[in-house]
């Protein structure tokens, strides 16, 4: 085996975090990140995710924290719980929100009535007149001009909609049959709507995925005329998310054919006008993605890389992940504990992490190593002298020339790019005692 197949082979992070999700604990509960939250400064700006942890259908592919419904009554009653979560947030009022996601599963099976009564409850309790971004993640088989047209009343001006593969053989594979028509249609009601910023998933390394499919779904996507694009390596960790054991391992393709798979798709997506930022993401040069890459402003979080600069970042619902300026928190990832935990009248939080100046100044370097493919470790704590351990780790990447040392800067080269989360990995004190629960790093 090569040496690039064998780094792209490493378990690492995908870094929407440092320190990253597993070494949460639960040191940090409902009182601690009550407290956190009475700490805010009054003009500190806010950004808040609700996740909706339903889908009709389970994709067998899916590592989100999610499961499927055919029936209303979970979806009302998570609703309800919901509205209840925002009460709790009192010493919250009147702040203001800059960015808004709603995320899953699929946070439109709510349904309109629902959606509207959520929106309005966080119009009541927050001040929306700096909101910049109010997105929503979509299935677009489970959408129609009612939802739409509800989307466009509560102020969504951002839809990411799932594709993945456009091949009738993959989307059978992964138990998500989704003719391109219908994303054609869902892409062209938003527009009428008013909802034009609009981002497309894809995704390589799927069972019985060719090249050819990778590359077709590429130019199919882009004819949809999104502004954004995000293409993300499939994650085949069964023994986490047992669901995946309805994918068939033998079809998968191989290592070198995944790499192949994520150069033929970027090379694709460049040639069709769309620039890379960062590990796995591609906008057109105007977009407020690439402006911010190129002036270094960047951002990364858990959904992905963002313009997103508020000080601190609400989650609402199951699992979902706050991060405030003393660390992260996290609510109770099962349903039974969150429907508990709010129906007692107290926050959700389970577990999370204060943040040490030491996590602070390697989260720093790893976000910017993520986001701008470069470093100069000059500029974070005793300069490149303290960093000794972590520049003989990427020596061999230096060494297949993924990325360059000089002096105190570090550089990913172009051939690098796909691997940059293991260059991050070696700033990562945490890492070697979770491995085995990531996937691949290409």
């Amino acid at each position: 085996m090569s040496t690039s197949l064998a780094l792209a082979e490493r378990n690492v992070p995908r870094y929407t975090s440092y320190p990253t999700a597993p070494h949460f604990s639960a040191a940090v509960g409902p009182e601690l990140y009550g407290e956190w939250l009475s700490q805010l400064p009054r003009d500190a700006s806010l950004s808040l995710y609700i996740h909706v942890p339903f889908c009709t259908d389970m994709c067998f592919y899916c590592g989100c924290n999610t499961r499927a419904v055919r029936k209303r009554e979970p979806v009302d009653a998570y609703a309800n719980r919901l509205i209840e979560e925002i009460a709790l947030l009192e010493g919250l009022a009147g702040r203001k929100l800059t960015h808004l996601h709603w995320g899953g599963g699929t946070p439109s099976i709510l349904g309109p009535e629902w959606l509207e009564t959520v929106a309005a409850k966080l119009a009541s309790r927050f001040d929306l007149s700096a909101l910049k971004e109010h997105a929503i993640e979509l299935d677009p088989r489970r959408i129609d001009r009612a939802l739409v047209r509800s989307l466009a009343a509560i102020g969504v001006n951002r839809a990411s909609l799932g594709v993945q593969d456009v091949s009738p053989q993959v989307q059978r594979a992964i138990g998500r049959v989704q003719p391109f028509e219908l994303v054609e249609r869902a892409a062209t009601w938003l527009r009428e709507a008013g909802i034009v910023n609009l981002n497309i998933d894809l995704m390589y390394g799927l069972p019985e995925q060719s090249v050819r499919e990778v590359a077709r779904s590429a130019e199919l996507a882009v004819s949809l005329g999104a502004q954004r694009l995000a293409l993300f390596g499939y994650a085949h960790v069964p023994w986490f998310k047992t669901h995946q054991k309805l994918i068939d391992d033998a079809a998968l393709p191989g290592l070198s054919e995944r790499l192949e798979q994520a150069q033929v798709a970027s090379e694709t997506l460049e040639s069709l006008g769309y620039e890379a930022v960062g590990l796995d993401h591609f906008a057109l040069p105007a977009d407020e993605l690439c402006v911010a890459a190129r002036e270094r402003r960047l951002r990364r979080n858990f959904q992905g890389y963002t313009v997103d600069d508020a000080d601190a970042l609400i989650g609402l619902g199951a699992s979902a992940i706050g991060r405030l300026p003393q660390g992260f928190v996290q609510n109770a990832p099962d349903l039974a504990g969150y429907t508990r935990a709010i129906a007692a009248g107290r926050l959700a939080t389970v577990k999370g992490l204060t943040l040490s100046n030491d996590d602070r100044l390697r989260g720093e370097i790893i976000e910017r190593l993520m986001c701008d493919l470069e470093l100069d470790l000059d500029k974070f704590g005793g300069g490149v002298a303290s960093f000794a351990a972590e520049i003989a780790a990427l020596a061999p990447l230096a060494e297949q020339g993924l990325l360059r040392i000089e002096g105190s800067r570090v550089t990913v080269t172009a051939s690098g790019r796909p691997y940059v989360r293991i260059a991050a990995a070696a700033f990562d004190t945490y890492l070697s005692a979770s491995q085995k629960r990531h996937s691949v790093a290409v």
